[in-house]
């Protein structure tokens, strides 16, 4: 079993580390506000730190679920970040849908002092890393990786190695790419079969069979018909993560008209008090729009 830590105890860092603890590790971790992490050691053992570079002193890998670029970049470097607690010859893995920029800029920090850095945000939301089965998508060097995918198994039920430093952020954004365009295209299938008076249950029962079938119709369509959307993977999320899409897609030079425009649709459902309902909610944008 191995000494580890993870950082940041969100809706995903949580029960994620939990799944560690639960496999058998020894895990210590570390939190913004104390409190949760007194609370998960109280759920689950193990022991807490005050400061990102504590919890990972000694540690063989070093995990991380954070918020943004800034947020990670606050628990890995200066005095007391995780990269100076930090052995030799240990790794860091970071779970934090991030740019490719950010990742790319740690990674190099990490080099110098001799600190393997992965990158691997996931894809799966709360219920994915609660149950354990979360697609985790990496880049990085061979050798790291390949000791970090069994712990990474505590709670992912597929893991791949993309490419280099910053493959796994990459993906990640086609990731959110492609959900964005299926959330829309949902939404404008389920509102106009409302519209036009069809069973909207019914409808999905027969097309979902066929190739308009998807995650995000198995799963969210009933919510959806019955305009619910307190759970899931928020608007506010969604548009941080839309927001470094665009930015790479500009370095890149990608064309992403579509994804664009979603994006502006989701801050409309922001403008509409909708910064935490599920991405799911664009339907109720439409919604609101025909009332007009």
């Amino acid at each position: 079993m191995a000494k580890l830590s993870f950082l940041g105890l969100g809706v995903m860092g949580y029960p994620m580390a939990g799944h560690l603890a639960a496999a058998g590790h020894e895990v210590c971790v570390y939190n913004r506000t104390a409190s949760k992490a007194e609370a998960w050691v109280a759920a689950h053992g193990g022991s807490m730190a005050l400061r990102p570079r504590e919890a990972a002193a000694g540690c063989e890998v070093v995990f991380a679920c954070v918020g943004n670029d800034d947020d990670l970049r606050s628990v890995v470097l200066g005095a007391d970040g995780a990269l100076a607690g930090m052995n030799e010859g240990a790794i860091f893995v970071d779970h934090t849908t991030a740019s490719a920029d950010v990742t790319r800029e740690l990674c190099a920090v990490a080099a110098e002092k001799g600190i393997a850095f992965v990158d691997g945000p996931v894809s799966g939301g709360q219920a994915g890393a609660e149950g354990g089965v979360l697609t985790v998508m990496c880049g990085g060097d061979d050798a790291p990786y390949a000791q970090a995918e069994p712990l990474i198994a505590a709670f992912a039920k597929s893991c791949r190695l993309m490419g280099p430093s910053g493959a796994g952020q990459l993906t990640k954004m086609v990731n959110q790419i492609c959900i964005a365009g299926l959330m829309q295209g949902l939404s404008e299938g389920l509102h106009f079969a409302q519209k036009a008076g069809l069973d909207g249950e019914a409808v999905v029962d027969v097309i979902s069979k066929g190739a308009a079938g998807s995650w995000q119709m198995d799963n969210r369509y009933k919510t959806m018909l019955a305009d619910e959307f307190d759970f899931g993977f928020a608007v506010d999320w969604m548009r941080k993560d839309l927001g470094i899409v665009l930015a790479e897609a500009e370095n890149n030079g990608a064309s992403l008209p579509g994804t664009a425009t979603i994006d502006q649709y989701y801050k409309d459902v922001q403008n509409m008090g909708g910064q935490r309902w599920d991405t799911s909610s664009l339907i109720r944008r439409l919604r609101v729009l025909d009332k007009n």
